[in-house]
């Protein structure tokens, strides 16, 4: 269930400065945690050609999540939790269903112990993480940008944009 929600007059690009501000000041601290962690553990399930992603997250949690290359479900199993993101601030409460646009990132803080849950296409029906995470999360805005600029391009567009990153990377040495 949706309780609150409100939209800031600020642009998508501050509003994405923002969340990536506040995950470098949370990567800062001592006591931050980058992916699956004993305090935050994850859970990776498979199955019919899906990758499921289980989080257990503490009341009082701040944490950022990850820029998802797709479109997907989001399953708020437990807890209830304050949300920001491109659209607004959010408090979110389960149980709630809901569907993430590509590019979505949320920095949050939970106000309740939480459990959330993603659903993600696994076409080639793999069960490594690595590969599985190459495809489905992007690790930048700019290389979320990227694949979305490339995903619609011709082969010929593909080709050229490689050969323009080939061509400033070797003027960049």
């Amino acid at each position: 269930m949706q309780i609150q929600k409100s939209n800031n007059e600020l642009s998508n690009k501050n509003i994405r400065n923002v969340i990536m501000g506040f995950e470098e000041q949370i990567r800062s601290e001592e006591s931050s945690f980058i992916g699956d962690s004993d305090y935050c553990p994850l859970t990776h399930l498979f199955g019919g050609g899906m990758y499921i992603r289980e989080i257990f997250i503490p009341k009082g949690t701040f944490l950022v999540g990850k820029i998802h290359k797709h479109e997907h479900p989001n399953f708020l199993m437990k807890g209830r939790v304050e949300v920001i993101t491109e659209d607004g601030v959010e408090v979110l409460e389960a149980p709630l269903s809901m569907i993430s646009k590509a590019g979505t990132k949320r920095a949050l803080k939970t106000l309740e112990d939480c459990i959330w849950v993603t659903v993600h296409l696994n076409e080639k029906d793999t069960r490594d993480i690595s590969e599985l995470e190459n495809y489905v999360i992007a690790d930048s805005y700019e290389e979320y940008d990227r694949y979305r600029l490339l995903e619609n391009a011709s082969p010929i567009e593909k080709c050229l944009y490689y050969i323009k990153g080939l061509l400033t990377k070797k003027d960049k040495k």
